[in-house]
């Protein structure tokens, strides 16, 4: 028995022993992996950004933070910003991963695309004091990842060329072109809508023009306007929140937003917190596409014929089919 007691003793001991080891093991390479991996700039002090410069292959760009939301500047024009594009930016120079040194040699900044010249470069901001200024060069032959340095620095680093593609991409793709907008740049949600009011200009059909309301009530919708027997709810939400996800592809400074062209159709939203948003649109062009003008900006959108489309329905859309 005292045999077989210390070989329990003995075989515990080993077990204790072995997930110490391969605990100390996973330890020591996490914290290894930890150490050896590298951070462009601080989580917290990208926070505290406030403007960002971008001079790249497609021009310049300025993103600029103003109570609390981001607006780019652009050919001496400011438009609102995607707020949420701009927070994936700040993350992709924030996360901690394997940025592995390849050269310390000023020289070797031309062939890598990272010289002053030719190298693309975004710089942060904190008020008025520089947090980050990167220049991006060349991709590495696999195309996989990029050159970069910090500008005054000769340290040159690869890594993840995520970062590259936002500074290299085109200023509309930093635009906010949402037309319906939360407080925060966000998308509204439909529990938000209380009413929306659709005023259509006469045509040969109606030459009186058209108005249908939809209204809220508890979880159902109201419709005046139309002659609907048995409201689809569903095609009812379903048609609000394609108002509500409308983006035009590009703002247009072709027409001043105090154009009568403007007037030709009307969609009103009434909010649950009191805001009232107001789109005026006007006619389709040869094209389809369609200019509209919000309340409450001096921008105009140009809507593109696919989304157009999608604002106005007939009434046997709303129609429930039995």
């Amino acid at each position: 028995m005292a045999y077989k007691k210390r070989f329990y003793i003995l075989i515990a001991l080993i077990a204790g022993l072995a997930l110490l080891y391969t605990g100390s093991l996973i330890f020591n390479s996490d914290f290894a992996a930890k150490r050896s991996f590298f951070v462009w700039l601080d989580a917290k002090t990208a926070e505290q950004t406030t403007k960002i410069v971008i001079d790249s292959q497609t021009g310049g760009i300025e993103l600029s933070k103003q109570n609390n939301l981001w607006f780019v500047s652009h050919d001496e024009k400011v438009f609102p910003a995607r707020q949420i594009r701009i927070k994936d930016f700040l993350d992709s120079v924030t996360a901690r991963a394997s940025w592995p040194v390849r050269s310390s040699s000023a020289s070797s900044h031309e062939r890598f695309g990272l010289d002053n010249a030719s190298a693309s470069r975004v710089t942060l901001y904190a008020d008025n004091a520089v947090i980050l200024d990167l220049l991006l060069g060349n991709d590495d032959y696999l195309r996989n990842e990029t050159y970069l340095r910090k500008y005054g620095q000769n340290e040159v680093r690869t890594g993840d060329g995520a970062i590259k593609s936002y500074v290299n991409s085109q200023a509309g793709s930093w635009y906010n072109l949402r037309l319906v907008s939360g407080a925060d740049g966000g998308q509204v949600d439909i529990t938000n809508v209380q009413r929306i009011t659709i005023n259509q200009s006469g045509d040969e059909s109606t030459p009186e023009g058209s108005t249908q309301i939809f209204t809220r009530r508890n979880k159902s919708w109201v419709v005046t306007g139309f002659e609907i027997a048995n409201p689809d709810i569903p095609a009812i939400e379903s048609y609000i929140r394609a108002i509500l996800n409308t983006e035009a592809d590009s703002f247009s400074d072709a027409i001043s937003w105090e154009d009568p062209m403007l007037d030709h159709n009307r969609i009103m939203l009434e909010l649950g917190y009191g805001r009232v948003i107001t789109i005026r649109l006007s006619q389709s062009d040869e094209n389809g596409r369609v200019f509209a003008h919000v309340s409450g900006s001096d921008y105009v959108y140009s809507i593109p014929s696919w989304s157009a489309q999608r604002l106005f329905m007939p009434a046997e859309s709303f129609e429930l089919r039995q």
